[in-house]
């Protein structure tokens, strides 16, 4: 696991879209200022997406930087369009930014 200075040295200052996979399979896309903060919250379910409340996330498949949150927030919007096999595609090229090895999700279902 990255340290947590190694992390915030690549993911502060800016807007990211990520994109996770969970337990069952499913991949659910959002936006952030901090990947490491949003991936605990989503983990622990009490102030990450409802979204979670079904699976738990397992891992943090891509991260792309933007320089603000509309850059951001269309970019999630475009992902969120793409059909399941586009967004596998999307996922087997490389990620703009490296994505860290967070702790696998903490709490039980």
């Amino acid at each position: 696991m990255l340290a947590v200075w190694r992390v915030r040295r690549y993911y502060s200052g800016m807007w990211y879209t990520y994109i996770i996979e969970c337990d069952n399979g499913q991949l659910y896309t959002g936006i952030t200022t901090d990947v490491e903060r949003r991936w605990r919250e989503h983990c622990q379910g009490k102030a990450g997406a409802r979204f979670f409340r079904t699976s738990a996330p397992r891992k943090l498949c891509r991260v792309e930087p933007y320089q603000d949150r509309s850059s951001a927030s269309k970019r999630e919007a475009a992902i969120k369009k793409l059909s399941r096999p586009q967004k596998l595609k999307l996922l087997s090229s490389d990620s703009p930014l490296p994505v860290p090895a967070l702790s696998p999700a903490c709490r039980a279902q």
